[in-house]
């Protein structure tokens, strides 16, 4: 049984108002040739499908177009819901997609064996037991209650969510049980799981009430096939919860980011096998930092490297001046260097190391910080030779606060 995990494809962006169409039809092509390669029985798109609730219509007919070009690969397309996507969007052509050999969950249903699904391998034979669990919207789970502070909408919403999952798992269980097959159960989620590396263009689900979930409190399903964060990871440290991430970069802090599918081979009474299918970059998007008089070196060393060696052009620039000094006039003080390259500017910014203020935020009482405030107003202090760095020790604190928060 072959799945290909994916997931945040955002179909219908606008970056800084430049249409991703090209790149997410190239992705989709490249897609549908991967299918054809390792033979996959079924493609998991774990949420987020379009960019917004009300795709436009170019969008909607990138989505068609790839169904029906799937259905003569006899690939199962299983489509859950996420946070960006209207549950009532997704399930408007729900009953006629389902006669193209696709399941689309774009909520949760009243009925929760309707959230269970098998699987079929190449044979047509049940392969795995899918629990189908969408973007999971609070006011779908737990009602407020009077009195309840911040912290216990939080506990509330948790134990509901581990709840939800519970359920699907032990229905899972049942239905394995029924066919007499030791079938692996593969899980789907679109949420925010504890230590996990998120970036700019990604939306709090939760806001001010759950900041995320536990990798701990999912039941153990064989494989968990999660989307929200665009980065792909391991979460938690369990090597069989994964985030897929999104195919193209959508913002400038992905750049560096490999993008990729996963490739899930599960077949009954075998351990889990995952494997990283890299997606290939369609046009390159890059920050140039540094002060004025650096900006027109970085940018020849940058057209001179192998970043412009995308199938798309132009490239996509971002850059970010750190004079502190004013400048007048920035736009046409720069726009000489990239007139005769392949690439378009698409933000300029200014970043200013305010001293005065700094000072200032740092005279505050740490009562009135939280420590991740804290943390991030010392790594404000620093200078760093790259984003890794300061991603890793990040993802280091971010590890050592759950650790402390999963002990007291």
């Amino acid at each position: 049984m072959k799945i290909i995990h994916t997931s945040d494809w955002h179909l219908g962006q606008h970056f800084m108002g430049k249409s991703r169409e090209l790149e997410h039809q190239a992705f989709l092509a490249w897609l549908l040739d991967q299918i054809k390669i390792h033979e996959v029985n079924a493609l998991i798109v774990a949420g987020d499908i379009f960019d917004t609730g009300t795709p436009p219509s170019y969008a909607r007919k990138l989505y068609n177009d790839f169904i029906v070009a799937l259905l003569p690969l006899g690939c199962q397309l299983v489509i859950i819901g996420g946070n960006h996507d209207s549950v009532a969007t997704l399930h408007e052509s729900r009953e006629l997609l389902c006669c193209l050999n696709c399941l689309v969950v774009g909520g949760i249903r009243e009925n929760l064996a309707e959230q269970i699904h098998i699987l079929h391998d190449k044979q047509g034979q049940p392969g795995a037991i899918l629990c189908a669990v969408p973007y999971l919207r609070p006011q779908e789970l737990v009602t407020s209650q009077a009195g309840e502070n911040s912290d216990d909408k939080a506990q509330g919403l948790s134990q509901a969510i581990k709840q939800h999952y519970t359920n699907l798992y032990d229905l899972a269980c049942e239905k394995r049980q029924e066919l007499g097959k030791n079938l692996p159960i593969i899980g789907t989620g679109h949420l925010m799981v504890l230590g996990g590396q998120s970036s700019e263009s990604v939306r709090d689900i939760y806001i001010g009430t759950l900041e995320g979930f536990p990798a701990q409190a999912f039941p153990p399903m064989d494989y968990l096939a999660l989307g929200h964060l665009h980065r792909g990871q391991i979460a938690g440290k369990q090597d069989h919860i994964r985030y897929s991430g999104s195919p193209i970069p959508l913002s400038f802090d992905e750049t560096k980011q490999i993008k990729q599918v996963l490739l899930v081979e599960a077949n009954p009474n075998q351990p889990i096998e995952i494997k990283s299918l890299s997606i290939p970059i369609f046009r390159k998007l890059a920050t140039i930092r540094g002060k004025i008089s650096e900006i027109e070196s970085q940018f020849k060393t940058f057209t001179q490297s192998e970043m412009l060696d995308s199938s798309l052009k132009p490239s996509w620039l971002e850059v970010e001046i750190q004079d502190n000094d004013y400048l007048n006039n920035i736009q046409s003080q720069l726009q000489p260097l990239w007139e005769n390259y392949p690439v378009e500017v698409l933000r300029i910014k200014r970043l200013q190391q305010n001293i005065p203020e700094l000072r200032r935020e740092l005279k505050e009482s740490l009562s009135e910080l939280t420590v991740e405030e804290v943390f991030q107003r010392r790594l404000q202090l620093e200078t760093f030779e790259d984003d890794t760095e300061q991603e890793q020790l990040t993802q280091l604190f971010k590890e050592i606060i759950t650790t402390l928060s999963e002990e007291t």
